[in-house]
């Protein structure tokens, strides 16, 4: 070998060893996806997770999907082509989201879901839930008590493509349909939005003047409903209930405006989808694939002890 050779070789070999020692020191980088950042609920959640991966010692960016599965597509291409290590991720939709997440499978980054689960075991590392069905009979029961027994009452659902919004009409008409005195005048989807359940419920009392309750599937549209009753002159007369645990709901409550909601834990989901992303980074590989988080009634009675 002659010198000049040699002397390329040792440049080289310089080189390299410093790519990987630069390599080995960049942290990693955590991609927190959201389906809306246009819901306080979801800003909490958004936040939450990007703060607990920062606190962890990671690159944390927070992606709004817009509640667009096409946003949401290429939020992934994006990312995985910029060299995310973890997504934390919040779907929108159970069925449509499992492509995106299968993309990111493949190209070896882990994605752990937030409050919203997809319709697969084996494409998302673990889900990390809300118990919805469990909360909404929870919120059936206080239903019942609230209307004894009886009434006519409109529901609002979510998402039609999202399974919370199954899950939580599932576990109210759980309760609620074993009462015959109860009436459903109308059952329309308000895809989780404040200003489409406003819209919706002033459509609806149109042709149903003598409602007695609205049963909402998030906060958001409780508060939309509550917005077109009050617009009405109905907001002493009917019944509304929400469900996710939102501040504006729950002062509402206290002040016996909104009968009750469901209280789940953003910031418990993000911390543990975060710290499951730092176990995986740090070589665990086992993860169950659904962990359920607990909803807690929320009503005039313990409203306080929530502000």
């Amino acid at each position: 070998m002659t010198f000049k050779s040699f002397l390329t070789l040792i440049i080289i070999t310089v080189s390299l060893t410093n790519c990987s020692q630069k390599s080995s020191e960049e942290k990693p980088k955590v991609a927190v996806v959201i389906s809306t950042l246009n819901n306080p609920w979801f800003v909490v959640l958004a936040e939450a997770a990007a703060k607990n991966a920062e606190q962890l010692g990671y690159e944390a960016k927070i992606f709004d999907s817009q509640n667009n599965p096409a946003i949401e597509s290429d939020n992934f291409e994006n990312l995985i082509s910029s060299g995310y290590d973890a997504i934390l991720f919040n779907p929108t939709d159970a069925d449509g989201s499992i492509s995106n997440i299968m993309k990111a499978k493949e190209a070896g980054v882990p994605v752990f879901c937030m409050d919203r689960e997809v319709n697969s075991n084996d494409a998302a590392t673990s889900q990390v839930l809300s118990d919805n069905y469990s909360g909404c009979a929870e919120i059936g029961i206080e239903f019942v008590k609230s209307l004894n027994g009886k009434g006519k009452y409109v529901e609002i659902l979510g998402l039609v493509g999202d399974n919370n919004t199954w899950a939580r009409s599932g576990g109210f008409h759980s309760v609620v349909d074993k009462f015959p005195g109860f009436k459903m005048l109308a059952q329309q989807s308000g895809d989780f939005d404040r200003n489409k359940a406003m819209e919706v419920l002033e459509t609806i009392m149109q042709g149903h003047p003598d409602l007695e309750a609205v049963f909402c599937g998030n906060d958001a549209m409780a508060m939309g409903a509550y917005q077109a009753l009050l617009s009405a002159g109905k907001a002493d007369k009917v019944k509304v209930f929400g469900f996710d645990g939102a501040s504006d709901v729950i002062e509402k409550i206290a002040e016996g405006k909104i009968v009750a909601t469901g209280m789940q834990y953003p910031i418990v989901m993000a911390e543990t989808a975060a710290k499951f992303a730092d176990e995986y980074f740090k070589g665990k590989r086992d993860f169950p694939q659904r962990v359920p988080v607990e909803v807690v009634l929320v009503k005039k009675s313990n409203a306080g002890s929530f502000k």
